[in-house]
């Protein structure tokens, strides 16, 4: 019992009496939300909650309550719900679910009458890119995922399922917010399992991530200010103030792959771990290249042996969103220039969008240690892409809410590393229509990396339409987001790409067909193109059937710019025998890349 609480680290699930899984069946739907069903107010001593910032620092309060970490979870209602709830009828594995709302309730009606469940979703989380939502299960307050997502920009409903790199032929697991979601996306949970009465009393000091999650617990502090008392000894910190490793963690506290908590009864009392403590005594970050360094994981890989394929890549990069931290652990910037989240990104002085400070736009946060760092050394023309550091330092090599993110560790462009672990590189991000053998011989004259020996492939087929065609699920992701990135289109043109992404269109997972749609909708002549990701297998059979009809047609004129003969023909099209060669070499593995 004790390491299935330990692999909450990775798993979004966990394995309850099954009595936790019976849903309530009622005639009617609730007229209100019942708050037993929701985490009651509570957790650890000490906290105040965000109302208590307010009066002393509401700049702060303003520019963190416009954030998506305020929202990251909240209480179904009118103002936190983007989703469309008006009479819907979703359809998933031969059941139905139906949708309304009435007086600020959000209902589902599952199932047919007489025996319809009648539930009402009780919490949502995420406002930014999609939202997931939660419905009660069993007794108490324990909340089961509701199996579909609503995606924010397309503004529609898909299979949850759908919007993960899983194993389509696996079954969607039951997924549980009071211990997968609890730690990070509240300030001050407490799971709170009562074997015995076999119900969840979980708490939490607030929805969302709030002021304490990143200052500490502010109660002593307010009461003393508000008095005039001095404070001897406050726990409210700024992690701008903290030594880099401390300043980090508080970050790395959630943005990381780690142990859930290593104290006793964390799931009673709530998580150790408080901003300006040292992370690595209660939450240790999980270091896949280092696992000899980390005895402690070996029984959990024991149990789990494809636990770190789920998240890294081969030599130990992280490869899924949501764990920034694991990569600046990573990077030299930070273990021996003191470089910090804080560099780039900030809470209250940028773009809840992102949270990127204005100084760190471009190259700037960069070259402020490293001086003189100019064309020169980017062999690329001044305000280009390829003139900015992070593109080549930092490029968009791990995954997450269906798109490619940027890597946060802070490394350079190998073809060696490509070969050994299927990582592709910033060169052939950027340039698409080039293959591994143009950026080796690149490499080797502009900063003598040796060309190391090239299968047949490497040396005619560009990389990326490589990968996108015969890689693994993860790799296809990255590349057809790749293809459709303006970047990449700016340096390789856009008259090509649709000959490749429109068979990914068909591709086993939902999340790589959602990406390669996008990209394809980005190409010329194909923004009109309509696809439905989640259909039926023969309406996508179609569909790629479609574009690639559409895109032939079009015909652009012939590029004169030919750069790997052994994949596009002399008009400048990949070359269908080629295409069609890479498509039987598909890695068809299993893939769980879990963000």
């Amino acid at each position: 019992m004790r390491r299935r609480w330990i692999l909450l680290c990775a798993v979004a699930l966990v394995a309850v009496p099954i009595a936790f899984l019976v849903l309530p069946r009622e005639e009617e739907a609730p007229a209100t939300i019942p708050a037993a069903l929701l985490p009651l107010p509570g957790g650890p001593e000490g906290y105040a909650g965000s109302a208590e910032c307010r009066d002393c620092h509401p700049g702060e309060y303003r520019s963190w309550h416009r954030s998506y970490h305020r929202t990251m979870t909240q209480v179904v209602s009118e103002e936190s719900v983007l989703a469309d709830f008006d009479d819907v009828t979703l359809e998933h594995r031969g059941e139905s679910f139906r949708l309304g709302r009435s007086n600020g309730v959000h209902r589902v009606t599952i199932g047919q009458p007489p025996d319809a469940i009648h539930l009402p979703l009780t919490l949502v989380t995420g406002s930014h890119h999609m939202q997931v939502f939660w419905m009660p299960a069993g007794h108490g307050n324990l909340q089961v995922g509701f199996p579909f997502t609503w995606l924010i920009e397309d503004r529609r409903w898909v299979p949850r399922h759908d919007t993960f790199i899983r194993d389509p032929e696996s079954e969607p697991p039951f997924e549980f917010w009071n211990l997968a979601c609890i730690r990070c996306h509240t300030t001050g949970g407490i799971p709170k399992p009562d074997q015995e009465a076999g119900v969840y009393r979980t708490e939490a000091v607030e929805l969302g991530i709030a002021c304490e999650a990143c200052h500490g617990s502010a109660r002593e502090h307010a009461a003393l200010h508000r008095i005039g008392e001095p404070v001897l000894s406050d726990p409210v910190v700024r992690p701008a103030d903290l030594p880099p490793q401390a300043s980090a963690q508080v970050c790395g506290q959630c943005h990381s792959m780690k142990w859930f908590d290593r104290s006793e009864g964390w799931e009673h009392h709530g998580f150790r771990y408080r901003p300006g403590d040292d992370l690595e005594e209660t939450t240790p970050v999980i270091r896949a290249s280092r696992t000899e360094e980390q005895p402690w994981l070996q029984p959990v890989l024991d149990d789990n042996p494809d636990l770190l394929g789920d998240f890294f890549w081969p030599d130990g990069m992280i490869r899924v969103t949501g764990r920034e931290y694991n990569g600046l652990l990573e990077s030299e910037c930070h273990t021996t220039g003191g470089m910090t989240c804080l560099d780039c990104h900030t809470m209250h002085k940028g773009d809840p969008d992102d949270q990127l400070r204005p100084t760190a736009l471009g190259s700037t946060a960069c070259t402020g240690c490293h001086e003189g760092y100019g064309e020169e050394h980017t062999r690329h023309r001044s305000g280009s892409p390829g003139s900015l550091c992070y593109n080549c330092h930092m490029p968009h090599t791990a995954y997450g809410i269906l798109k490619a993110i940027r890597s946060h560790q802070i490394d350079s462009p190998s073809v060696v590393v490509e070969q050994a672990t299927g990582r592709p590189n910033a060169c052939n991000l950027c340039h698409t229509d080039r293959t591994l053998e143009w950026t080796a011989l690149r490499l080797e004259e502009w900063f003598g990396q040796a060309v190391p020996a090239l299968s047949r492939r490497e040396r005619t087929v560009p990389a990326v339409p490589a990968i996108m065609l015969a890689g693994d699920a993860g790799q296809r992701a990255l590349a057809a987001w790749a293809l459709g990135h303006q970047d990449s289109r700016q340096a390789s043109g856009d008259d090509w790409q649709a000959g490749v992404l429109s068979h990914a269109l068909d591709d086993p997972y939902a999340a790589v067909r959602y990406i390669a749609g996008k990209s394809l909708g980005q190409l010329p002549g194909m923004a009109g193109f309509g696809t439905d990701f989640a259909g039926p297998p023969e309406e996508r059979s179609r569909a790629t059937s479609r574009a690639l009809a559409l895109w032939r047609n079009r015909r652009p004129p012939v590029s004169s710019r030919i750069p790997a003969p052994g994949f596009f023909g002399p008009d400048g099209y990949p070359l269908e025998s080629v295409v069609r060669d890479l498509l039987r070499q598909q890695d068809r593995r299993p893939v769980r890349l879990r963000e």
